[in-house]
């Protein structure tokens, strides 16, 4: 059982800042070295690649391709050890395109990370990448709330909608 959190957060920080310099890098293989064989990518468009080949090949046709000369800035925000070799962490790391010399607002994403302990040290397992699109949660008297309930209740009488929430692929 591992015990050595400080070393730890600086080999998680160490993790972070390897998955931005290989991006700006442009190296896909040297990328792909900071997932686990087995681990999932949900991109900020909602897509999932699984397994650390899969990322190696899209980011290698990304750097070749429409990403290629971009660079990965921002930052790790947190790290929460959840078992002594798996910790959640959350950063900021957003795509800085080449002909621009600070990121557009609408371009901030955050990472939500799952990152284990293995033999060649810490890897990402599991990463969702989200675009930062911040929302008032409106209150219950709202003019969106009150006009969500009355769609609502005009939907029911004209028995359209649902009253149980179904999802269909």
């Amino acid at each position: 059982m591992r015990t050595q959190p400080d070393t730890d957060d600086r080999q998680i920080r160490q993790l972070f800042e390897q998955f931005m310099q290989t991006w700006t890098a442009g190296d896909a293989q040297a990328f792909g070295a900071c997932f686990t064989e087995d681990s999932d990518y949900v991109s900020y468009d909602g897509t999932r690649a699984v397994g650390r080949a899969r990322h190696q090949d899209n980011h290698d046709r990304l750097f070749r391709g429409v990403l290629a000369g971009s660079a990965l800035v921002g930052e790790l925000e947190s790290i929460r050890h959840i078992a002594p070799d798996v910790a959640v962490i959350h950063g900021t790391a957003s795509v800085l395109m080449p002909w621009r010399s600070h990121l557009p607002k609408r371009r901030l994403s955050r990472q939500s990370a799952v990152v284990v302990h293995t033999d060649q040290g810490w890897r990402i397992t599991a990463i969702h990448n989200g675009r930062v699109r911040p929302i008032t949660v409106p209150d219950p008297d709202a003019l969106p709330s009150r006009m969500s309930r009355l769609m609502t209740r005009t939907a029911h009488r004209l028995g359209i909608g649902h009253k149980r929430a179904t999802v269909h692929p």
